[in-house]
């Protein structure tokens, strides 16, 4: 029912019809109770129950792929001279964005080879899974027998073909750096919280995807995450305290990182996937992992009795989410490459983030790259006064991975920051802290209107004393040892 209030400006349930007005779903329920698709009225749904009941299988395919290309055109996600790095992970979401990444695929390999001139390119697909063996203690038999699943299903798509990079979650150490399983457990085992420890997992899965798109050549990273990922996402978000940098990670595109990320399956559900999966007769692989013990399962068990009461709960909580203010990364460069079809161009200047209409964040936090807001900034005020590693090392990062993820003794923490990988200690660098700096120098001239000879005192040090450098001096040694 729509909300009459005159002074609503909300414009809750605007484009939504009304439940109680007969005219509006007369059609619909007419529709319905004659047992016929309510988009091409002809075939019967696919199934009798009430939420899957309004599509037959084609008009419900059609429909998911709909969103799926809409949110790729409308957000500029994929140009003709891209290289798409799509992450597999076997299960019903990659498995789908796999087979329309492949559909839009084979479609612009076609308009190529039709073209006379074949001016326009086509852009590149790659898949990649990222082996955890060396976490989950599976046997090694069913891991190479998933393996040989996922090497299957890509080998089995049409032309073209597609590289499959199958990368062991240990790569993100260098080579040169000895045994990195062995430093992969010691790290992990430092973390003493449940939730730390799946939330790091994830982190260093982010940057295994990433080394392998910036050693192959690929521009793009396309995640299947979906509604129902994002509503888990967003709550559990909240309880770590993260709402500061939580609009940053459930935008159609993430550019913070330094390959950018897509999220094509943000507006479909985890149970269209599976349906699409079943009707499609798509293989997918199940990985026997073991469940979250943190407050990610628990928020995934809250979320799933939701949407067992109410199927709307997981895009309500999206859609709640969906009003923060997004940050400047959140978008695709415009672009101004002729190869990229005109109509394209003017979409993307249509949907995409205006500057009034995103936030501006230039530190970021070195464990899990989400922007650091003013309480975590502000940690940094006291930097010259700490005189021990850990204060130093703790300062750098959120208040979350702080508190969930660095250990809390401090004479581990010299092993952990040792252990950690090389592109999460290189993340660490004095820029961050430079740019706080500045930027609250100028808030204090700005506010107090100080004299220039005056300025340092707002950190309490003298205007001819140098940074304190201890943590990234510490952080620096331990880049030289590898």
């Amino acid at each position: 029912m729509a909300c009459s209030a005159s002074t609503c400006q909300s414009n809750c349930y605007k484009d939504q019809p009304d439940e109680h007005d007969p005219d509006t779903n007369s059609v619909a329920n007419r529709n319905i109770s004659n047992g016929l698709c309510l988009k091409c009225k002809t075939n019967p749904p696919i199934s009798s129950s009430a939420d899957d009941s309004r599509f037959c299988s084609e008009c419900f395919r059609a429909n998911l792929f709909g969103k799926f290309r809409f949110a790729v055109t409308s957000n500029a996600m994929i140009s003709p001279s891209d290289n798409v790095l799509l992450a597999f992970s076997g299960g019903p979401s990659s498995r789908v964005a796999l087979e329309f990444v492949h559909e839009m695929h084979s479609k612009a390999q076609k308009n190529f080879d039709a073209s006379r001139d074949r001016s326009l390119p086509v852009f590149g697909v790659g898949v990649a899974f990222i082996d955890e063996a060396s976490v989950y203690s599976s046997p090694s038999n069913e891991l190479y027998k998933a393996i040989q699943e996922i090497t299957a299903i890509v080998e089995e798509l049409a032309p073209p073909t597609k590289q499959l990079y199958v990368v062991p979650i240990e790569s993100v150490y260098s080579s040169e750096c000895g045994d990195g399983r062995e430093r992969l457990k010691r790290l992990l085992d430092a973390v003493t919280d449940p939730t730390g420890k799946e939330d790091l997992l994830l982190h260093l899965r982010m940057l295994a995807l990433q080394k392998i798109a910036s050693e192959n050549g690929y521009n793009r990273i396309l995640l299947g995450s979906c509604i129902s990922r994002i509503a888990c996402h967003v709550i559990t978000a909240t309880v770590k305290g993260q709402g500061y940098s939580l609009p940053a990670d459930i935008q159609y595109v993430d550019s913070r990182w330094e390959i950018p990320v897509l999220l094509p399956l943000r507006d479909c559900l985890a149970q269209e996937l599976n349906m699409l999966c079943r009707l499609e007769g798509l293989k997918t692989v199940e990985l026997i992992r073991s469940p979250g013990t943190g407050i990610n399962g628990l928020v995934l068990s809250f979320v799933s009795l939701l949407q067992e009461e109410n199927p709307s709960r997981e895009s309500t909580i999206v859609r709640t989410a969906g009003k923060l203010i997004p940050f400047h990364f959140n978008r695709i460069q415009e672009i101004d490459d002729s190869n990229v079809p005109l109509a394209t161009r003017r979409r993307q200047k249509r949907y995409n983030l205006k500057p009034n209409e995103c936030f501006s964040s230039e530190s970021f936090c070195f464990i899990c790259n989400g922007p650091l807001s003013k309480s975590d900034l502000l940690s940094l005020r006291n930097l010259d006064q700490c005189q021990t590693s850990p204060d130093t090392f703790g300062a750098a990062c959120c208040s979350s991975c702080r508190f969930q993820i660095l250990p809390q003794d401090p004479s581990l923490l010299d092993q952990f920051s040792a252990d950690l990988p090389q592109q999460l200690v290189a993340r660490a660098k004095l820029d961050n802290l430079d740019n706080y700096r500045n930027k609250y120098k100028i808030a204090c001239f700005q506010k107090a209107k100080m004299k220039p000879e005056l300025a340092h005192t707002c950190w309490g040090y003298g205007p001819l004393k140098a940074p304190h450098t201890l943590l990234f001096f510490s952080l620096g040694q331990t880049i030289l040892k590898g």
